[in-house]
């Protein structure tokens, strides 16, 4: 395994047999921004073995603030292949695949099923309801994340049972306005550090996973809170699913 995991090898959590688990897993990132990239990096640097990454965008000047997979010889390529290409130059270990397109359509939920863990880092409710249902039909935990101005949120959903986002937000709230588009490039880091962390302790069946919690970060307040989660048993996406 060598000298790169040396770190967490020392982990009880980890060890020889958890990166054997790292290596041996797949997860599928949707969306390579703000809070894909720090999510891509650390499952990269962690050795996680197989990385797929969706994602319809190129790469603008306005995303450097927050989107540190890339820099200003990026600008113009597609976000997804040079995503691939920096997380392979980053880990020679880890294979990565790149779908240059947008997550929908009727192959969503077979391409979940491809992957062991799904994490959404999009940024837009219409594709955060499509990767909720597909985790369900998929029956693959969903690690979740979004961010605002100087707020953020993460969650797992769809994991041994527990809710689903869909039990959390049951109905599609107004398209985001140019308000809800402004970010800090810190609280994506952060945000994406935590999720990238949850889809890790999952791998390795490590720790109390973020199922039936939603965190709350406050960065201008600089305060977390966790609010319970409760598995809706109306929900109409995963009711009659465990």
């Amino acid at each position: 395994m060598g000298e790169r995991y040396a770190r967490q090898l020392l982990l009880k959590e980890v060890g020889p047999a958890g990166q054997e688990r790292l290596a041996a897993a797949s997860v599928l990132v949707i969306g390579a921004g703000g809070l894909g990239s720090p999510v891509l990096l650390y499952l990269a640097a962690a050795g996680v073995g197989r990385i797929g990454i969706v994602d319809d965008d190129v790469v603008e000047m306005s995303n450097l603030n927050r989107q540190i997979l890339y820099t200003v010889g990026d600008v113009g390529q597609p976000k997804a292949r040079v995503a691939a290409g920096r997380l392979r130059e980053i880990n020679p270990d880890v294979a990565t695949v790149a779908y240059e397109r947008r997550f929908a359509g009727p192959e969503a939920v077979e391409l979940v099923r491809a992957y062991d863990v799904l994490l959404d880092a999009s940024d837009n409710f219409p594709t955060r309801n499509l990767a909720n249902e597909a985790a369900v039909a998929a029956g693959r935990p969903l690690v979740h994340g979004s961010v605002r101005q100087f707020e953020g949120q993460a969650a797992v959903f769809n994991y041994r049972q527990g809710p689903c986002y869909r039990c959390l937000f049951p109905s599609t709230p107004a398209q985001a306005g140019e308000a809800d588009r402004a970010i800090i490039g810190p609280v994506a880091g952060l945000i994406g550090a935590v999720m990238a962390n949850e889809a890790i302790k999952i791998i390795l069946g490590a720790g109390e996973v973020l199922s039936g919690r939603l965190l709350l970060y406050d960065a201008l307040a600089m305060e977390f809170r966790i609010l319970k989660v409760q598995k809706n048993p109306s929900c109409p996406v995963c009711s009659g699913r465990g």
